[in-house]
């Protein structure tokens, strides 16, 4: 169906995926420190709507990326252009408005909740870096890249720590070293953190992928990406460099994980995540065209997948130490 493929269900899915496994695996597991007292804000129906509003949002944004990127697209991807065809102009401007005003709301209620409605400033901020990505930011060099990239970290497991009042205490533990040596509670926002940088960063990574299978229309269109500026070595290069400095971090996070008895963790993470993803820097790049940065954007998703997953083995963990 052209609404389900302009909204990009399959993205939307994985979105809602990450942010459910962050919250059952990782923050759930917090309730156990509070001997079951019901501290949490994120209760089930109030995730459900926090989701749903990051999910509308990201489904928004598409909408309004690919209005202004009809042009482009014509010449990029001229099969898959929808909005025009398929779908009004118009009726993906209605669209595009009613997602983010559903997704505003739907933050206000949990907000409102914790008698703190300056948390929706998050995804008013959000909504607003989308819009002005995609009449703007994606046009110009690095910082296109940089805002989606950030969107998706923050909308997606940063804003669970925003709108988590246990969280917020654990986090500003986190800033005393000391403190969080000697009391492992905040533990769960080390790993949340953690997984915002790899989103971020996987994200980061894949944008500039998408620019390179893109590069003879935004070429045209006179878009200033990296590719078109720096060309597509200089770009391969950099590109590589993000990739070492994830594996660096990822390996870190590990062996800092495997200091507190999280093995199995470990092993998943260096087998799942490093490995692949050394693979994947290894070799690409080495063909250079349309088609080999298409599957490599691929499957730098599955590695994206693979870190999702990864917080199940993280939950399963958590019982493992418990038990002990």
């Amino acid at each position: 169906m052209p609404w389900l493929r302009l909204i990009r269900w399959q993205n939307l899915l994985i979105i809602f995926l990450t942010m459910f496994l962050a919250w059952w695996c990782v923050v759930l597991p917090q309730e156990y420190a509070f001997e079951g007292e019901p501290t949490f804000l994120l209760n089930t129906l109030n995730f459900l709507c926090l989701s749903a509003s990051t999910v509308l949002i990201a489904a928004g944004g598409y909408v309004i990326n690919d209005y202004f990127d009809i042009k482009i697209d014509i010449i990029n991807r001229p099969d898959t252009v929808i909005i025009g065809k398929s779908i009004s102009i118009k009726t993906a401007i209605v669209l595009h408005t009613v997602c983010n005003f559903i997704a505003l709301l739907l933050a206000a209620f949990v907000a409102w909740q914790a008698h703190h409605l300056e948390w929706v400033l998050l995804q008013t901020l959000g909504t607003l870096l989308l819009w002005f990505y995609s009449t703007h930011f994606k046009r110009q060099y690095i910082i296109g890249n940089l805002v989606v990239a950030f969107v998706t970290a923050s909308l997606s497991v940063i804003v669970l720590i925003v709108y988590e009042p246990v969280l917020q205490q654990d986090f500003f533990m986190l800033l005393n070293v000391d403190s969080f040596v000697k009391n492992t509670s905040c533990l769960p926002v080390w790993v949340l953190i953690v997984y915002a940088f790899f989103a971020f960063m996987l994200t980061w990574i894949r944008e500039i992928v998408k620019d390179m299978e893109d590069f003879k229309g935004d070429e045209e269109e006179g878009c200033k990406t990296m590719p078109v500026i720096k060309g597509l070595k200089y770009t391969i290069y950099f590109i590589r460099i993000l990739c070492i400095v994830t594996i660096i971090t990822i390996t870190i996070a590990s062996v800092f994980l495997k200091t507190y008895n999280y093995n199995i963790m470990y092993i998943y993470m260096q087998l799942f995540l490093v490995l692949p993803l050394t693979l994947w820097t290894i070799y690409f790049g080495l063909i250079p065209n349309k088609q080999e940065y298409s599957l490599y954007s691929k499957r730098l998703k599955i590695i994206m997948l693979l870190g999702i997953f990864s917080l199940l083995i993280y939950h399963f963990q958590i019982y493992i130490n418990a038990s002990k």
